[in-house]
């Protein structure tokens, strides 16, 4: 260590926390109990899209639920020429391009995608996701392990530019699609 008081606290002579302690009563057999009262299906067509004007959101599986422990699912939906927030958190996620045609931004570079594509956002990274069609909407199924990272008290969330308010010239009236009845997507 410098003795003149120079030196980093993040240097590797000193022991570190990297995980905060867990503690709390934690019975395995009523947890296990909890877990399989909960619902084992969740009825897509009773959850409504949240947020706008450009990017609508449908959370089937989240944290708060407590249907589950290890990960979070919602699916995504960017109306025409639409983008979401610019935005980092320390878990991953991975975006199953499920129509349309798009790309993201992740730390400064650009990853182009379409349906039947996987874009996987790596932990820590800023990103922000886009629709490149001025003309049609995309959608995507995002599977996170955030419940995990929320139970090890990982919680970093950064938003860097905030969603659009406003929706995208041209489309002032798109909604979510709610009640689809093709679930092929096919046109």
């Amino acid at each position: 260590m410098a003795s003149d008081g120079t030196e980093s606290h993040y240097h590797s002579k000193k022991d570190r926390v990297f995980v905060r302690a867990i503690q709390g009563e934690y019975n395995l057999r009523e947890e296990l109990a909890r877990l399989r009262a909960m619902p084992r299906v969740r009825k897509g067509r009773e959850l409504k899209f949240v947020d706008g004007p450009q990017t609508f959101s449908r959370h089937y599986v989240e944290p708060k639920d407590g249907i589950t422990q290890m990960f979070h699912l919602h699916l995504e939906e960017w109306g025409p020429g639409a983008k979401s927030q610019k935005h980092g958190h320390v878990n991953e996620a991975a975006f199953y391009i499920l129509d349309g045609e798009g790309y993201e931004i992740h730390d400064g570079v650009r990853y182009d995608w379409k349906a039947g594509d996987v874009a996987v956002v790596h932990n820590n990274c800023v990103h922000q996701h886009f629709n490149a069609s001025r003309a049609k909407p995309a959608r995507a199924l995002v599977m996170k392990t955030k419940p995990m990272f929320l139970f090890l008290n990982m919680l970093f969330q950064k938003v860097v530019e905030p969603r659009p308010t406003q929706p995208v010239p041209g489309a002032e009236g798109f909604r979510a699609r709610e009640t689809e009845q093709n679930y092929n997507h096919e046109e």
